[in-house]
This record gives C-alpha cells, sequence and structure tokens, in this order.
C-alpha cells in the first residue's frame, strides 16, 4: 500500500486542538468533525473497569451514525462512578453544541491517570469557538490526545477512489482486547454501519489485537470509524485492504513509540496447526520480558526465544521442527542454537527494527505480533506516573 508523504483527511472531515488547562502546557483537547452525517462502527476495551467515555461510547456507536469525536487527555474519566458518566455526557452536549448537531452523534473519549474526577467545566469551557478553528491537517488533532506519547500519530492512504485516515495514540498499558489504545479512523468512502463493523473487527483482529507494549489491557481502549460517503461507493475487497493496512503501519507506530522504547519489534510465526497457536506464540515471544531485553541490549541469547516458545504448553510445539531468524539471520535449526557469529547477530539486534521469525513446522497457519524492546525509560516513565 502506499502511504502519503503527507497525512491528509478525506473529504468533509476536520479537526482542531488547544489546551483547555488540564496539562500545564501544550494540547489536551481535540475535536474530531464531518461536514455531514457519517455511517459510524467502533469497538472497545473488554476490561472490567470500562471508563466512562467507553461506557456512555458503547451506547452512542448503537445509532451507527456520528458527527465528532472528542478527546480529552492528561484524565482518563475512570473509576469515576455516575459521576463520571455525567461528565462524559455533558461533554458531548457541549461539542455537539459547538458543531451543530446531537449529543447522541458525538463520540467521546478521554486518555491520562485512572481515578480523578474530570475537569468537565475547563473542557466545556474549552470546547466554545473550537469550530471555528476547523482544520484539514489531522496531525493537529493527534498533539491534542497524546500522553506520554513523545509524538503525534497519523497516518493517510487511499482506498480506490476514497481516501482512510488514521489518527491514534497509545505508548504505555497496551495490550488491546478487541480494541486498541484510542484510534480514530475517517474514510470519504460510502458504507453502512454493519459493513463498516466487519471491515474494522478484521483489520483490527490483524493488528491492534496482535500489539503489547506492556501486556496490559487499558480501561479506555477505543477503535473507531466514521465514513461520511462523500466520496461513493468503494470495493469492499480493496478498501479491507487499505484498511487493514492502515491499521497495521498504525499498530506499528504505536508500538516504535511505545514508553522508553528504542526498537519496534516484530514477531512472524510460520507453520503453526492453527491461526491461534500461530497468535499464541507471537504474543508469547513479542510479550516476554526476556526477549524483550535481549533485544534492548543486542544479546544474542536465543534461550530466550526458546523459552517464549517452548512455554506455550496449549500448543503444538516439535523441537525437531523448529527454527527461528533474527532479521535474516538463523539463530535456531531443529530446536537448537544455529551455528552463528555472535558479532553478526548483535549487529542485527542494534538497529531500530528487529524482525524475529519462527518457523513451528507443525501446519501452515502464521500470524505476526507488533511490540517493542524493555527498558529503563518505561520504569521511570511508570514509576510516578499518578504523581507527575
Amino acid at each position: 500500500m502506499q502511504f502519503h508523504d503527507t497525512p491528509r483527511f478525506p473529504r468533509g472531515f476536520r479537526c482542531a486542538s488547544r489546551l483547555c488547562g488540564l496539562k500545564p502546557s501544550g494540547r489536551d483537547l481535540s475535536l474530531f468533525v464531518s461536514d455531514v452525517d457519517a455511517a459510524a462502527a467502533a469497538v472497545f476495551t473488554r476490561n472490567h473497569f470500562p471508563g466512562a467515555p467507553v461506557i456512555l461510547g458503547r451506547e452512542t456507536v448503537r445509532g451507527g451514525v456520528l458527527r465528532a469525536v472528542v478527546v480529552n487527555s492528561k484524565v482518563s474519566n475512570v473509576a469515576t462512578g455516575q459521576a463520571g458518566l455525567a461528565h462524559a455526557r455533558r461533554m458531548a452536549v457541549a461539542a455537539a453544541a459547538e458543531v451543530g448537531t446531537v449529543p447522541g452523534r458525538v463520540l467521546v473519549s478521554s486518555t491520562g491517570v485512572i481515578g480523578v474526577p474530570l475537569p468537565i467545566e475547563k473542557i466545556e469551557a474549552g470546547l466554545v469557538g473550537m469550530a471555528a478553528e476547523l482544520t484539514a491537517d489531522p496531525l493537529v488533532g493527534a498533539v491534542g490526545i497524546m500522553t506520554t506519547d513523545t509524538r503525534p500519530k497519523a497516518i493517510s492512504l487511499d482506498a480506490g477512489a476514497a481516501v482512510i485516515t488514521l489518527v491514534g495514540k497509545g505508548a504505555g498499558m497496551i495490550e488491546p482486547n478487541l480494541a486498541t489504545m484510542l484510534i480514530y479512523i475517517f474514510t470519504d468512502a460510502a458504507l453502512a454501519p454493519p459493513a463498516l463493523d466487519r471491515l474494522l473487527r478484521n483489520a483490527v483482529n490483524e493488528s491492534f489485537n496482535m500489539l503489547s507494549i506492556d501486556t496490559d489491557t487499558s480501561t479506555s481502549d477505543t477503535c473507531a470509524i466514521l465514513a461520511n460517503g462523500l466520496a461513493g461507493a468503494v470495493d469492499e475487497t480493496v478498501f479491507q485492504a487499505a484498511l487493514t493496512a492502515g491499521c497495521v503501519r498504525m499498530a506499528e507506530l504505536v508500538a516504535r513509540d511505545g514508553e522508553g522504547a528504542t526498537k519496534l519489534l516484530r514477531v512472524t510465526v510460520r507453520g503453526a496447526e492453527s491461526r491461534a497457536a500461530a497468535r499464541t506464540v507471537a504474543k508469547s515471544v513479542v510479550n516476554s520480558p526476556l526477549v524483550k531485553t535481549m533485544v534492548y541490549g543486542a544479546d544474542p541469547n536465543v534461550g530466550r526465544l526458546l523459552m517464549a516458545i517452548g512455554k506455550c504448553v496449549g500448543v503444538q510445539i516439535v523441537p525437531e521442527r523448529t527454527h527461528a531468524w533474527i532479521n535474516g539471520v538463523p539463530v535456531v535449526a531443529v530446536g537448537a542454537r544455529a551455528s552463528f557469529d555472535d558479532a553478526v547477530v548483535r549487529e542485527r539486534l542494534a538497529g531500530d527494527t528487529i524482525d524475529i521469525e519462527i518457523e513451528l513446522g507443525t501446519g501452515a497457519a502464521a500470524a505476526t505480533a507488533f511490540g517493542c524492546d524493555l527498558t529503563e525509560g518505561y520504569i521511570r516513565e511508570n514509576a510516578a506516573y499518578y504523581s507527575s
């Protein structure tokens, strides 16, 4: 897929962001708007302690139509009880008034510290006048939803005559379960909500549900898609391919920007007995702290790979059929350490993208997981996150 050199919105979408006072500086409030009502679908976290915006979002998305998305950073509005839900509803009301729609057509999201009351009055005041600042640059909206991210994340690509744009954030507390961090997808393709829901779930299953920074599933995970139809009908096969490619690229951007991360880690498992088995092994390797620190330290300790593969006790593993490669260098052959030059593997591990490939030799299924290395920076970032 060919991604645009500079991300841009599809026809009829714009965004704005502001500092409303939740953060001491920067931007902490973003508004994404379609010029017309858009068909919509979304998936959310399966964590048993969902935030108020997720509870409200599930209700909102059942209508299948959205006009706007409003997102604040710094405070997640999670574990805030009925007051938090009331604040989420007030946030939808304020955004709807600003863009000229009804609250039921506004998706609300919040991200940041858990267990802190949402300063709703600051958000309501901050939304006033934002419609006059709407721009066609999706990076403007991406800036306002950042928490521990080091850079805004927005990409776009063509899907036939339509455009797909993804805006996202996420750096920690990430191992999605039916959804991901905060990801918003905008397209001018004409697609009905049931089709959008199916296409979105297919793409999420191949991308964000194969992404892990730290094995932790957030209480706020949301992935939504809005399709305003201004480009007309599109071939669903073409659209699915582009949507999945966009979600995979965004998953890689999030992984590369994981808290404290210095490297993108991709683990591809082939020759598994089933798709589920391939996913299990790929996730086991990408989640292993020992593999992640091996990657960080550029240490060719392939015993850690064997450990992470072998602990998948519910998967058929035949050591004599198991092989592995690190950035193309054979490091495991027939279940044992291959004959390789440590210096060569160290050099390959020193790069900023590490591809680990595993062949199980028990079937024909494959899967790829996305993650990052584990560094001292992750500990520094999270040791005092609530207090900072």
